[in-house]
């Protein structure tokens, strides 16, 4: 009996000890479990781009070096910020390039409708107020984006918006969006803002503007090869009228040469007729014959009846000088192809030559 008892005795014991045992252990286990949470909650690792703003008891402080931190957990929030620069599309979707039409179509001050696509840049310059001063600080620089867009999209042409204006419309938005962050003060600033497409709203309208540009390029075509012809003629039409110049400055030092040289003939003439009046007369009056008339026949009538022919002139102007020298007054005539009056002047300078001697 007392054996029997002993044995129940023990094994009534022996599943308490068990439990007791068991419940250690899940302490222990459920202990061990608590510490790698707190730890885990404790420990935190920060990249070179990025900011971390610890709040505890909601008083934020930013922690900038990289590498392994510690807070207290449940005390202690974290909050890791980028420093790199972000961006965000307007006017279209940048996973699948599809338009959003809501954002990106526009009219201009020219009354045309117009779609165009921006890609905005941005950073953060203040983690905490980019983190407590907005709730949305994106989404807040997202909307002024838009807004100064449709403005200044407003205020140009649609050929300036699609063509030549890009430039300074970006410039313009840029300028604006910069001013109203500062006034704002939500820890973000704009980097850059491109347009990234600009076309008409329908393919009909795009051709029409292609073909607009095309006439663009066709027109300057044009005016650089005028400019170019205009740069070839110039210089030969230059040239030319230099060498038309040249050339009337030597006819006229030629004629004028000639003239004086006229003159100077004319001069040594006269002083020869001052000498010998009725041979320089009669000289002057067959060269001249023979100038105008080279093939003059000349016929001279003798004092007894007869005539001779005299072929050349020169013959006749050289026998008439001799005659001249000689002082011979014997009626002589001259008559032919030169007519009447040439026989006239013939007797006239005869009728000079008997009164002068």
């Amino acid at each position: 009996m007392l054996g029997k008892k002993k044995s129940n005795v023990y094994q009534q014991k022996e599943p308490g000890q068990i439990g007791a045992k068991m419940g250690k252990m899940a302490g222990i286990i459920a202990g061990v479990f608590i510490v790698v949470y707190l730890l885990a909650g404790s420990v935190y690792s920060l990249k070179e781009n990025e900011y971390a703003v610890v709040s505890t008891f909601g008083v934020p402080a930013v922690v900038e070096e990289s590498g392994i931190h510690l807070k207290l957990p449940y005390i202690q929030r974290l909050h890791k910020v980028p420093k790199t620069i972000n961006g965000f599309p307007i006017g279209y979707r940048t996973n699948s390039d599809e338009s959003v039409e809501a954002e990106s179509f526009m009219i201009t001050r020219d009354y045309n409708f117009v779609n165009v696509d921006f890609y905005v840049e941005y950073r953060v310059t203040d983690p905490v107020k980019y983190l407590y001063a907005s709730e949305s600080p994106v989404n807040i620089l997202k909307m002024l984006t838009q807004s100064y867009i449709r403005d200044t999209i407003g205020l140009y042409d649609v050929d300036s918006v699609i063509t030549t204006g890009k430039n300074e419309i970006q410039a313009s938005i840029k300028e604006k969006i910069i001013g109203r962050l500062e006034q704002e003060d939500i820890g973000i600033q704009l980097v850059n803002i491109t347009i990234q497409d600009a076309e008409p709203p329908t393919q009909e309208v795009i051709n029409a503007f292609k073909n607009v540009e095309n006439a663009k390029q066709g027109k300057e075509t044009s005016i650089n090869k005028a400019n170019q012809k205009r740069n070839e003629d110039i210089p030969a039409a230059r040239a030319l009228a230099d060498e038309t110049v040249k050339t009337a400055q030597a006819q006229a030092e030629e004629r004028v040469n000639e003239a004086k040289g006229q003159v100077a003939r004319l001069n040594e003439l006269y002083a020869e007729y001052q000498k010998y009046p009725l041979i320089t007369k009669q000289r002057m009056f067959y060269e001249t014959m023979e100038e105008i008339l080279p093939d003059m026949k000349v016929i001279i009538e003798k004092s007894d009846g007869s005539t001779q022919t005299m072929l050349p002139l020169e013959s006749f102007a050289s026998i008439s000088e001799n005659a001249g020298t000689s002082g011979s007054s014997g009626s002589t005539g001259l008559s032919g192809t030169a007519g009447t009056n040439g026989g006239q002047q013939m007797e006239g300078f005869g009728q000079e030559s008997t009164s002068e001697n």
